[in-house]
């Protein structure tokens, strides 16, 4: 920014090795995308199926967080807001399918869906691992964070539920897990949300400052 404050705020540099996280967790939650919706129906899975799904928005998440770095923060803030509102959406559709698969009375195969979670779960405490130290940025930053962090909790609960279904015979533990997901994703999405707003607030009121008179 220039002395006389009239010069938009420039975007910091986008960070090399932020970049090449972002490619790296792009390309695994695309292929895991494509597992995961092969085994969801495989199995008749609705846990495993909203895992899958949320592997699909992870991947557009990445793709958008490559596209929006070096773009001034106000930008950064807007694509926040929008994914969190996806987020949200998620946690949506996830109760909805639930509700459905809970009126079928479908029993889930429990061994796809143990494999299958926990090789989604050493891909996602990978990837987690990888942008750990970026946990701390803006909005944007901190979504992407929020959701690598997820999905390897998401994981955890679907060993979960394969572990229930085996025991028990019933989908109710595949659905109680679709369920928790829902909630974390709605959450995650609420606290994205808030962030974005405060940022994007404290945007207008620099635009304000620099529009007055000097």
């Amino acid at each position: 920014m220039t002395t006389c404050g009239c010069t938009p705020p420039v975007a910091p540099p986008a960070d090399p090795s932020y970049r090449r996280v972002l490619w790296i967790a792009l390309v695994l939650n695309a292929l895991m995308f494509g597992v995961e919706l092969a085994a969801s129906f495989s199995a008749q899975s609705v846990s495993l199926l909203a895992d899958a799904v949320d592997f699909l928005g992870d991947a557009g998440n990445y793709a958008v967080a490559l596209f929006v770095l070096g773009l001034a923060p106000v930008w950064r803030s807007r694509t926040a807001l929008w994914k969190g509102w996806l987020m949200m959406g998620f946690g949506v559709f996830v109760l909805a399918k639930s509700a459905w698969q809970w009126s079928t009375g479908v029993v889930p195969e429990p061994l796809t869906m143990g494999a299958v979670s926990l090789l989604a779960l050493a891909v996602n405490v990978g990837v987690a691992a990888l942008l750990y130290r970026h946990r701390a940025g803006d909005a944007q930053q901190r979504s992407v964070w929020l959701c690598s962090r997820n999905d390897a909790l998401g994981n955890l609960a679907v060993l979960a539920a394969a572990a229930g279904v085996w025991a028990t015979a019933h989908g109710w533990p595949d659905i109680a897990v679709a369920l928790v997901l829902a909630g974390l994703a709605l959450s995650s999405g609420v606290s994205v949300i808030r962030q974005a707003r405060r940022e994007l607030g404290g945007t207008r009121v620099m635009d304000d400052e620099n529009s007055r008179p000097r």
